[in-house]
């Protein structure tokens, strides 16, 4: 189970790389391998943390595109970031539901 958290963060940490640089079709691609993976784990802390910060990265990634079809992940990253109590997660969350700048 382990190797299938450290890929599933390291394609969010290739995601939010490659978002940065403007290649936002192949973040998108990675975040959804991601999202696959971490779907298919059992629920626990380490998942959900994971997950909150994948779907705020996804939205985040859609916001930059200037697309609005990324509601759907902010308010699973939101309500992820909400029930794990990460702080990292939910000061993302908060950023984004702000309005304010789209922060990486």
């Amino acid at each position: 189970m382990r190797p299938a958290y450290l890929t599933a963060a390291r394609n969010l940490q290739l995601g939010r790389e490659w978002a940065v640089e403007g290649d936002q079709a192949r973040a998108l691609e990675v975040y959804e391998d991601a999202l696959t993976i971490l779907c298919a784990l059992p629920p626990e802390r380490t998942r959900d943390v994971l997950l909150a910060h994948t779907h705020l990265a996804f939205f985040q990634t859609l916001a930059l595109a200037g697309a609005d079809a990324g509601q759907k992940h902010l308010h699973l990253g939101v309500s992820y970031a909400r029930s794990t109590r990460d702080p990292l997660a939910r000061a993302i969350a908060e950023e984004c539901l702000s309005g304010l700048d789209v922060v990486l």
